[in-house]
């Protein structure tokens, strides 16, 4: 929850954060983007390092580290700090990310962990319904900055709380560190056409959502005309979408092979696409025509969320933190270029956003049909 509690909790704050620093709009996405690129680049530390050290150490590390970067952030005098600082928060944040993916590979074969994982997704999908609501609520009532010193305390929570976890990383399983070790890890990944088939196919599919997150001020203020209190109504009924799919993804996990739940998972979402293009095409922009696709797609995002994620990090079972750390890397590369290239370019009209939105989904469709020609028919 470290990650969308970072990423929307402050987008209320928007208007003066940019007035307080004398910023425009694009420039203080930015502050998203750099966190987002900052989040990707150390996956690629984090995911090795848990191999060798553990996973319980790299959380606790990555949350330490974490919040004195939101007392940074809360604490910055300009808009260069503050881009620091979030940086830095995005170094931090992506520890916990990557070494939870590989506990629970660690502790469950291969269908309760996709059990476990779509109820990680459950709790992970109340974090973008609280966090713009709490965010908003903390700005009106103290200013901006306190949304920083709540992440701080927020990050002090859970590192009290990591003391009582059990490490799942056997020391007879631990693997090098040393760079030669670790870059012939990742280039066996990066060789692997299947893993980057569906790391991408994951990535490119969240894009289509991560665009009407990152992009959320300019649907609220813009494309609906709301003002700071109103991100509850794009965010609670989408994680009330992300919740359902997760609970059916659980529920059908010892029902269906991931391959059959994955295919449904994408006929829901192309069908919210569509249903995107013909509102956007012919009807009047309102909470309902704008919010309703997307809970839709987002419900069909988190049936297959998963399967897939599981899928992935099974091509490497010996190295599976070096490989949450790829699959890390690549959704946030995504993520990251949706914030600071998709977003800008798009925001200047709700169409461009829905077009955007096909495009990711054109791309995920196309990464799929390769991705599942190369798995056993039995997955």
């Amino acid at each position: 929850m470290v990650g969308p509690f970072t990423i929307d909790a402050y987008l209320p704050s928007f208007p003066d954060i940019e007035a307080d620093f004398g910023v425009s709009r694009a420039m203080l996405s930015q502050s998203l983007a750099v966190y987002l690129v900052a989040f990707a680049i150390s996956t690629l530390l984090w995911g090795p390092l848990s191999d060798r050290i553990g996973r319980r150490l790299v959380i606790m590390a990555s949350l330490l580290l974490y919040s004195l970067a939101s007392i940074g952030c809360a604490m910055a005098d300009d808009s260069n700090s503050f881009m620091l600082f979030r940086v830095l928060q995005g170094f931090a944040a992506s520890g916990g990310f990557i070494a939870s993916r590989a506990m629970i590979r660690d502790a469950h074969d291969a269908q309760a962990a996709h059990r476990a994982m779509a109820h990680v997704t459950l709790l992970f999908a109340v974090a973008p319904a609280i966090a713009p609501v709490l965010g908003a609520w903390l700005h009106d009532l103290f200013g901006w900055r306190s949304v920083f010193w709540f992440l701080t305390v927020f990050g002090g929570c859970l590192l009290i709380m990591t003391v009582f976890i059990e490490e799942t990383h056997a020391v007879s399983r631990r693997s090098s560190i040393r760079p030669r070790s670790v870059i012939a890890v990742y280039a066996r990944t990066l060789m692997h056409r299947q893993f980057i088939a569906m790391t991408f196919c994951l990535a490119f599919s969240f894009a289509g959502a991560f665009l009407y997150i990152a992009g959320a001020p300019s649907v609220i203020y813009d494309f609906l005309g709301l003002g700071t209190n109103d991100f509850g109504k794009q965010f609670i009924p989408m994680v009330g979408g992300l919740m359902l799919g997760a609970y059916v993804s659980s529920r059908l996990a010892h029902r269906w092979p991931p391959r059959r739940i994955i295919i449904t998972g994408f006929n829901i979402m192309s069908l919210a696409v569509v249903i995107n293009l013909l509102q956007v095409s012919y009807l009047q922009a309102s909470v309902l025509t704008i919010v309703g696709p997307l809970v839709m797609y987002v419900f069909g995002l988190a049936m297959l969320m998963p399967a897939m994620t599981i899928l992935a990090l099974d091509c490497f079972p010996d190295n599976r933190g070096a490989a949450a750390s790829m699959q890390g890397f690549f959704q946030m590369s995504v993520n990251a270029a949706v914030a600071s290239i998709a977003v800008p370019l798009l925001h200047t009209s709700s169409q461009h956003f829905v077009l955007g939105q096909l495009a990711f989904m054109f791309m995920a469709l196309l990464l799929w049909s390769f991705a599942k020609f190369r798995t056993q028919p039995t997955i």
